[in-house]
């Protein structure tokens, strides 16, 4: 079995490397996975390493089930049977646990190696009870913030009451209470959390020498994948398992170490020559993914990074096409931009794999409905789809009750979110007395307030719920759209809990409102009610039809990590946005999206775009704001770049972009017949009709893809005003008329409404 065949000098060193530890900086795409699984394959077929022998750790149940299936292909045949122990980190501790964690029970009474495993509801369940038996609630603090503060002092490895003894507020007593209490309530039912997995069997191992011996005499060989991600539990589990023979191989990339915010300690990486002064240092450069342009364009922006050992990708693979870039007039020309490219990639190849990657998930929204637009399907990983989203539904739920007040299910979804003291009990009266009375669940409501037949508490909280919806009923009728929605997510209570939170997901929730603002906004730009943006959101959320084997691909640059597309799209490359105006303070996390850059440029094959937006709105509407490039763009290369943003968006019109938009949708609407939607079932037909959508999409584009092409000859000089270019165009619209630019495009399918090619 020639399994060393096809190895490139450094990856066969670090096949062959035996004993000893050996660090592997394995770069984007240069094969770590084939080094991982090969030399497993080496030490077992070579040296005949019995596979309980070795220990390969990674981070996913997905890679490991990878790096199994590998390494018994490539042992097929060979009189190998024992195959080695793969698997995560958690998989690995409960196997520890369940086989030798009974001396635990004297660090942690009453533990027995029949432990239950509590997920995230389990332990949601627990906090829930806490709280009751201490007499708080939600107002304290929200029971998702209290277990993120839980597992954070568990993870520095401080009991409950070192964090009381520390704590310098009321609020910090009590969060210390609730920590010892859940604490206090695992025990009793011999559960451990995720983070107790992982922290137990440190100190099993720490405690029981005679435990630790064994794993020395059993585990030979260590391999751990994914090394720059590992936290302080699992890096000091490796220091325990790795004994005397210290044939420790970590693999990993610390220009990819981009989970610190979630206690990923790029140190452990880095001062791996500390912990281990005689480790074999290998590095993988050579890149069997991406075209030379690609990797001198990412390898140059995480240049720029000083917490790195150092490392340049190169390949043998042809140069390529330049990187574009595109500066759009607005995040909703971004999206087009991006869904008309992908139109024409897919023309000239089918079989193209695209994917467009975003810095968080509330920029996903503009995209699927611009590839909506253009009737493309899509797929969208590691979030649901925008108008699918908890937060999204519920604020959808109140919108619909100012329409609709009978409207059951609305009514139900959202009495008692955020809570407001409605419980099951309370709603089982209300529609217990509506079925009796033959009334709707609102009606109820009203009926059951006016004659207090509700328990005092249950009666204040309905009764302020209410008052709620009537003050937002009356809001709706004199507020415009965009700020209703607004108005909405304030008064409800939503966005006081959201921020309440402080967590990273809340914040995400918070951000996915206030795109819903901007998507209020816009409609409302387009001249739409209440009830048409209600039925926009609807048909969106109903035929959304998720193809998962779709061949575009929408993500987060976190979920992207280890993934590899033909063609690539990073959208929304702003000063805030990327890099995260979270970063902007700190050098270290400023470093780590910088590092979130490399990981979504060098997930691309062959085509790489990177796009930004000139005016972008921010919390929940009002009028486009101003906007800087992201500093990575600067970091690129310029001849590495090709610029593809037309002329005509650079002739000084960014300050008046938002007035011109309006006048030309203004414009157009007054001769679209199709501009104003009903419910009748006839124009909601009409409404998800693909070519009437291709239509619409010439009417609504923004403003400059409207112009007609401005040739050098036609630019104004240094001291003439744009407008005396564009007078005639202007006047047109002022006039009420529709420019012959957008007229000729008026009943035209086939063609890209953008006036300039944009494929690279």
């Amino acid at each position: 079995m020639d399994y060393l065949k096809g190895l490139n000098p450094q990856q066969l060193q670090a096949v062959t490397h035996v004993h000893g530890p050996l660090l592997i900086l394995a770069g984007a795409g240069s094969g770590k996975t084939r080094v991982i699984t090969h030399r497993i394959c080496h030490l077992m077929y070579a040296h005949r390493v019995p596979g309980h022998a070795i220990l390969a750790v990674t981070f996913t149940n997905k890679a490991a089930e990878e790096m199994r299936s590998r390494v018994e292909q490539l042992l097929g045949g060979a009189g190998v049977y024992q195959p080695p122990l793969v698997c995560t980190f958690h998989s690995f501790c409960v196997r520890l646990l369940r086989r030798d964690g009974r001396s635990l029970a004297e660090l942690r009474p009453g533990f027995t190696p029949q432990f239950l495993i509590y997920d995230e509801d389990d332990q949601l369940t627990v906090v829930k009870a806490v709280y009751r038996q201490l007499g708080l609630d939600e107002k304290f603090m929200p029971y998702r913030a209290a277990l993120s503060r839980i597992s954070w002092a568990k993870t520095q490895r401080l009991p409950p009451e070192e964090l009381l003894a520390s704590a310098k507020s009321p609020q910090e007593r009590n969060l210390a209470a609730i920590y010892e209490r859940y604490e206090s309530e695992l025990r009793k039912a011999n559960a451990l959390d995720f983070d107790d997995l992982l922290i137990e069997s440190v100190r099993l191992l720490a405690h029981d020498e005679n435990v630790r011996r064994r794993y020395h005499r059993e585990l030979q060989f260590l391999l751990i994948d994914e090394y720059q991600d590992t936290n302080r539990p699992q890096y000091e589990l490796v220091r325990l398992l790795a004994g005397e023979h210290r044939n420790v191989c970590a693999v990993g990339d610390e220009d990819q170490s981009i989970y610190g915010w979630r206690g990923a300690d790029i140190r452990n990486i880095l001062e791996f020559e500390r912990d281990f002064p005689d480790a074999v240092v290998i590095r993988l450069e050579r890149n069997y993914r991406s075209t030379r342009n690609i990797l001198d364009a990412a390898s140059a922006v995480v240049a720029h990074n000083k917490l790195r050992k150092g490392k340049w990708l190169w390949t043998d693979a042809e140069p390529g096409p330049p990187v574009g870039v595109y500066a759009a007039p607005d995040a909703e020309n971004e999206a087009l931009f991006v869904a008309d490219t992908i139109y024409r990639l897919l023309q000239e190849n089918p079989a193209e794999r695209v994917a467009v990657l975003y810095r968080t998930n509330a920029q996903s929204r503009q995209i699927e409905e611009a590839l909506r637009r253009y009737g493309l399907p899509y797929h969208v990983v590691g979030a649901l789809s925008f108008y699918q989203r908890a937060e999204i539904k519920d604020i959808l739920a109140y919108l619909k009750l100012l329409v609709s007040p009978q409207d059951p299910v609305s009514l139900e979804r959202v009495i008692n979110r955020p809570a407001r003291g409605i419980g099951r009990a309370t709603l089982d009266q209300l529609e217990a007395y509506a079925l009796q009375h033959g009334c709707s669940l609102w009606e109820a409501l009203c009926q059951m307030v006016d004659q207090k037949l509700l328990p005092q508490r249950a009666h204040a909280a309905v009764s302020s719920f209410r008052e709620l919806i009537e003050e937002l009923r009356a809001a709706a009728s004199q507020e415009p759209l965009g700020t209703l929605v607004k108005i909405v997510i304030e008064r409800t209570g939503y966005q006081e809990m959201l921020e309440n939170v402080g967590t990273a997901e809340a914040e995400s929730r918070l951000e996915n409102l206030h795109e819903l603002a901007n998507a209020a906004a816009e409609a409302q730009a387009r001249g739409e009610t209440l009830a048409e943006f209600l039925d926009h959101a609807a048909l969106v959320s109903e035929s959304d039809q998720v193809n998962p084997n779709a061949q575009i691909t929408l993500l987060t640059l976190h979920n992207a990590k280890g993934l590899e597309w033909p063609t690539v799209f990073i959208v929304g490359m702003e000063e805030g946005l990327f890099p995260h105006m979270r970063s902007l303070d700190s050098e270290e996390q400023l470093e780590e999206e910088r590092r979130l850059c490399y990981v979504g440029m060098t997930r691309a094959q062959r085509r790489l775009y990177l796009t930004w937006a000139r005016f972008r709105r921010r919390f929940g509407g009002g009028l486009p704001e101003p906007r800087v490039p992201s500093r990575f763009l600067s970091e690129v290369p310029s001849h590495l770049i090709q610029d593809l943003t037309p002329p005509d968006y650079a002739i000084g019109l960014d300050a008046e972009l938002f007035l011109e938009r309006l006048e030309a949708r203004q414009a157009a609407a007054r001769w679209d017949p199709r501009s104003v939607t009903s419910s009748s079932m006839e124009n909601i037909r009409q409404f998800s009709n693909p070519v009437v959508w291709n239509q619409r999409l010439r009417l609504r584009l923004p403003l400059p893809l409207h112009l007609p092409p401005l040739h050098k000859s036609a630019l104004p000089a240094e001291n003439v005003h744009p407008r005396s270019v564009l007078g005639p165009w202007l006047n047109t619209l002022a006039s009420g008329g529709v420019p012959s630019c957008v007229a000729k495009a008026k009943g035209k399918t086939s063609s890209s409404p953008f006036t300039s090619p944009a494929t690279v």
